[in-house]
């Protein structure tokens, strides 16, 4: 079975979950759960990632003979068996075996010797800056979709991230107080 795309799980979680919809109401309820805050989720990969689920079988497709307004006929998308299937298998091997973690900004950390103290230092900084930001909006969308009165499956889609993001804060915090302990011993 090949591993899903992120923005595939993502899209065959919502189908499942709202038995049918449409790439519209898909796209709102991206922006309501905040997927695009941390996920990186753009209105045209939504759509490809549909296209290629209807290739792979794992959805289907239907056309609404009514529609309101301009533009094209609106189309519903539901599950298929194979999809369930597959979408219950990337389920249990996301939970079992993800990275928590952006690899990037480790390969940005074994680079340290390579710049200056306090180089390194002020862009953790601003790294502090971008967290908190970040934070700060995954917080406001959180309580605007109505935060702990939120069913649980969707409580833990801004939890988590909030709670990684408070995490790497600590540590990034931790590093900036251990390079300025390095640049005092060798003053």
């Amino acid at each position: 079975m090949n591993q899903l795309s992120n923005v595939e799980f993502m899209l065959l979680q919502i189908i499942a979950e709202r038995n049918q919809i449409s790439g519209y109401d898909i796209n709102k309820l991206i922006d309501q759960r905040g997927y695009r805050e941390w996920a990186n989720i753009g209105t045209t990969s939504i759509y490809a990632g549909l296209k290629k689920l209807s290739n792979k079988e794992l959805i289907e497709h239907e056309e609404f003979a009514e529609k309101s307004g301009k533009g094209p006929m609106p189309t519903r998308f539901a599950i298929t068996e194979m999809g369930m299937t597959t979408l219950k298998h990337e389920a249990i091997a996301s939970l079992s075996s993800s990275r928590e973690r952006d690899n990037r900004f480790d390969l940005g950390l074994a680079t340290l010797p390579l710049v200056q103290k306090g180089e390194a230092i002020e862009a953790l900084r601003k790294r502090l800056d971008f967290l908190g930001e970040t934070l700060k909006n995954v917080r406001q969308t959180y309580e605007s979709q109505g935060g702990a009165r939120l069913p649980l499956y969707v409580r833990v889609l801004f939890l988590h991230p909030m709670s990684l993001i408070e995490s790497e804060q600590a540590f990034v915090n931790h590093v900036i107080k251990e390079l300025l302990e390095e640049s005092k011993e060798h003053v």
